[in-house]
């Protein structure tokens, strides 16, 4: 079965070094190179990167819907001609001709359970609003946002240590596993697509603007949303005018009747959250400094109790 496999980020490349091998991968399509950085150099995506790296032709249209992009992009896979498109998280909507274009259609590799957590972010909005499990869905591609029926699935669970990168692994782990077993049903004929059923929701994109923690919320879903966002793109706030990253965070059971966002304990750094309860930040980065241990932190770093966040 000729494929083509459609995506851009870490997840996806997990999913794609599966399918190397196993199935003929005839063409990647990834998004185009970003500059980075200061110093503005072009930044290759790591399916480009892992496709390169064994020979199969990478495509970058800026998009697949409108533009000369569009059109070539068309054209290519005509002359492709694919059984199926394999899309994981690649950051672009197929329109209707592309999703059709191959014998089987199109299937994709999605990181939660649905139909909870349809769209962008999945993998981080299921921790940050406190779920206990999450999992893996190959689902038969349509024209609406992650709406199609469901080919496979499987789940795992999400513990109160588990981080936005640590479930990403897991689940991209787990998502290669269960393409091959979608892949092996669809060529054999004994695939069957159930539609979705239950109350959707829907993950959306993580904006810059959103990762400074508000502090008004309760203990537990701060500490969520530090868990969600952490290794990256990391949650923080402000510690006298520098930012100050937070990789992670426990609720410490402590009570304050300070203002939220204010420093309740300042031998563990423990900050008072919404309804007055703290959150212990527990691993921690200062503007200008390296990644550490709050403890360690606070060996270099005296803070005054009452010390307010954020300003």
């Amino acid at each position: 079965m000729k494929t083509v496999f459609m995506g851009t980020p870490d997840f996806a490349a997990k999913c794609l070094e599966a399918l190397i091998g196993k199935y003929e991968t005839a063409a990647v399509f990834t998004q185009p190179d970003k500059p980075k950085n200061r110093g503005k150099k072009l930044e290759t995506t790591p399916v480009k990167e892992l496709a390169l790296l064994h020979g199969i032709p990478v495509y970058q249209p800026v998009s697949l819907r409108k533009g000369e992009d569009a059109q070539a992009a068309l054209a290519e896979l005509e002359r492709i001609a694919p059984d199926i498109i394999i899309v994981a998280a690649y950051g672009q909507i197929l329109p209707k001709n592309v999703l059709e274009l191959p014998k089987f259609g199109s299937i994709n590799v999605h990181a939660s359970l649905l139909p909870k957590y349809r769209g962008a972010a999945p993998v981080q909005r299921c921790i940050q609003y406190g779920e206990k499990k999450s999992g893996v869905c190959i689902m038969q591609m349509e024209e609406g946002l992650d709406t199609g029926g469901v080919i496979m699935r499987c789940e795992t669970e999400i513990t109160p240590e588990t981080t936005g990168t640590q479930l990403t692994e897991k689940l991209a782990e787990m998502g290669g596993e269960l393409l091959l077993k979608a892949l092996d049903a669809i060529e054999n004929g004994t695939a069957v697509v159930t539609p979705q059923t239950g109350d959707a929701c829907y993950a959306q994109k993580i904006l810059k603007e959103e990762l400074k923690i508000d502090f008004g919320k309760s203990a537990q879903e701060v500490c969520c949303f530090i868990r969600a966002m952490a290794d990256a793109p990391c949650a923080y706030t402000l510690l006298e005018g520098k930012r100050l990253k937070v990789y992670r965070a426990a609720v410490s059971g402590q009570k304050s009747d300070l203002p939220p966002g204010s420093v309740a304990d300042e031998r563990n750094f423990s900050v008072v959250c919404g309804g007055g309860f703290c959150a212990e930040l527990t691993e921690i980065q200062l503007e200008g400094s390296k990644r550490m241990k709050t403890e360690d932190f606070l060996r270099g770093k005296k803070i005054e109790k009452g010390t307010i966040l954020g300003k």
